[in-house]
């Protein structure tokens, strides 16, 4: 299933590391502290702990959002000048381009 997860960390460490843990479960980073990419059920909450033992007693507010297929394709997006950003490939863009 395909997943947004969004997240607000204090701490910088902490940041970072939430940051590795979304990548090392293959998800594509679509803005700073938003990640997207298909992960089971099992997967996300697996992250989602290792998200908490990331945090432990810090300040966070985590939120990952399941998201089916149909509702991702009517997605609408704009992106201009992130060229340091990696841009997930199947998001759609818009007429002008």
């Amino acid at each position: 299933m395909r997943i947004l997860l969004v997240y607000d960390i204090v701490n910088d460490r902490q940041r970072g590391k939430v940051a590795d843990a979304c990548l090392d479960y293959g998800l594509d980073r679509i803005q700073y502290s938003a990640f997207s990419g298909l992960l089971s059920r099992t997967h996300q909450e697996e992250l989602m702990l290792r998200i908490q033992n990331i945090i432990g007693d810090g300040s966070a507010s985590i939120h990952l959002y399941p998201i089916d297929d149909k509702a991702w394709q009517k997605r609408l997006t704009f992106e201009q000048g992130l060229e340091s950003l990696e841009i997930d490939e199947d998001v759609p863009q818009s007429a002008d381009e």
